[in-house]
């Protein structure tokens, strides 16, 4: 969710980054389950991206959703690029992929509703219009010049910024679609081992969910192109995070990690200003250069922290970041599978068994892997099919130690990895078969 964070007052001590990250902790009866995922927008009659105004436009989706279903706009300058509602937000990515950021819920069976009713609702303002969403990891065949730009300072910066650090930025900008979870942590120790569980098996996730392997209208090679976009991004701020399993790991581990990220922004008075490359550690010493002599606020910490990128981020809560979006069964299965690994604690230490001997090769081998074969792939003699099936065993006995039926949101992962096949493979059948190697049909094909 790319809005201003609120994080709190002036910093007045080093030790309160750590203890910002710490606040988050819960007792288990108060964990919660927070779903995330883009789509693109595309306009029926011409296939094209949906531009951010006019009368066919997510202007017009967001005016819609405001009057008909009492979501509050947030603006940026004049401009809306958001809502809020009961603990949920729809914001935009940079080439108007259209996100929702549920709120925190108990179930499953919560988590499902929430997204059906989002859907429905957008259904409601986007068919009149001819305007449709589709859930898939990169877009088709839509170029860089072809995506629309939403109006927000960030991304303005961001921009101008990633050419200068890696290769792949702008692609994964304006041209892929994700899906995550946000879960819960009770203590350090227990983030410690639910971060590692999840960069270990977010390559699982990766080959699961892969469901882009398209891209500027034609095969890429990969079963998962989003995630092979975010190999050549930002190494300063992407990645494995191999020092995570190392002694020593905890709350100011990750901190320090951070500070180290050169900063993009610092958002004051409804505007972004540009702090491209500088150091949030000079911003504590008051010797920032985009803001000579004035010190970070929490709030200032909390935006810079929604700066790095990892395989799963930890913020007061942790985010699970490895997967292609796809469609409505599979965004709901994200969810299921994560929580059943990270909220029942015997599926949680059996996780761990499963991957604890992994070195730090064999994790980025297997990611790499996952990015190009999905469930096919494999490192170092781990392969990817056999660590699916395991984990997402593991995931199914820990729903079923919940006890509230929520193993039926496994369902499609289930399905596919009796034939080893993905979201990807299905694409790319149809691609080569009745498609006859066009990609005109995977618009309606994809749409939620």
């Amino acid at each position: 969710m790319s809005i201003p964070q609120s994080g709190g007052g002036p910093i007045e001590d080093f030790s309160q980054l750590a203890e910002y990250m710490a606040s988050g902790c819960k007792p288990k009866a108060d964990w919660r389950i927070g779903s995330e995922h883009e789509k693109f927008g595309w306009l029926t009659d011409s296939r094209a991206p949906l531009p951010y105004a006019g009368e066919r436009s997510i202007s017009a989706i967001f005016a819609g959703l405001e009057a008909r279903f009492g979501w509050m706009p947030v603006r940026e300058a004049g401009n809306i690029i958001g809502l809020t509602r009961n603990g949920a937000n729809v914001s935009l990515e940079p080439g108007g992929q259209f996100e929702l950021s549920g709120a925190p819920l108990a179930t499953l069976h919560d988590i499902a509703a929430e997204l059906q009713n989002h859907l429905d609702e957008v259904r409601t303002i986007a068919e009149p219009l001819g305007i449709k969403f589709m859930g898939i990891g990169a877009a088709p065949d839509w170029s860089h010049d072809t995506m629309p730009v939403m109006p927000k300072g960030r991304y303005r910066l961001m921009t101008n910024y990633m050419g200068s650090v890696g290769t792949h930025g702008t692609q994964m900008m304006y041209r892929t679609s994700t899906v995550q979870v946000n879960l819960d942590f009770s203590s350090e120790s227990d983030m410690v081992k639910k971060l590692r569980v999840a960069l270990a098996l977010q390559p699982v996730a990766t080959a699961l969910f892969a469901s882009s392997p398209f891209f500027d209208g034609s095969v890429n090679g990969h079963k998962s192109w989003r995630s092979r976009i975010w190999r050549g991004l930002d190494d300063s701020r992407t990645g494995m995070l191999p020092w995570a399993f190392e002694d020593g790991m905890g709350f100011q581990r990750y901190v320090d990690w951070v500070l180290d990220v050169p900063m993009y922004f610092v958002y004051r008075d409804g505007a972004y200003i540009n702090a491209l490359g500088q150091s949030f550690r000079d911003f504590l010493a008051g010797n920032l250069p985009a803001l000579p002599g004035e010190k970070p606020t929490l709030s200032d910490w909390a935006d810079h922290m929604t700066t790095v990128f990892p395989e799963a981020r930890v913020k007061k809560y942790i985010e699970m970041r490895g997967a292609d979006c796809g469609d409505q069964a599979h965004i709901n299965a994200l969810s299921a599978f994560w929580v059943g690994l990270m909220y029942d604690q015997t599926a949680l230490d059996a996780a761990w068994d499963l991957v604890k001997g992994f070195d730090a090769e064999t994790r980025e081998g297997l990611r790499i892997a996952a990015s190009e074969k999905a469930l096919q792939g494999e490192a170092n003699g781990v392969k990817l099919l056999d660590l699916a099936r395991a984990a997402v065993a593991l995931s199914q006995a820990g729903l079923a130690a919940r006890g509230l039926g929520e193993e039926i949101y496994l369902k499609p992962l289930v399905h596919g990895l009796k034939s080893g096949t993905t979201q990807a493979d299905r694409w790319l059948r149809a691609y080569y078969g009745p498609w006859g190697a066009s990609l005109s049909p995977i618009y309606e094909a994809a749409s939620l």
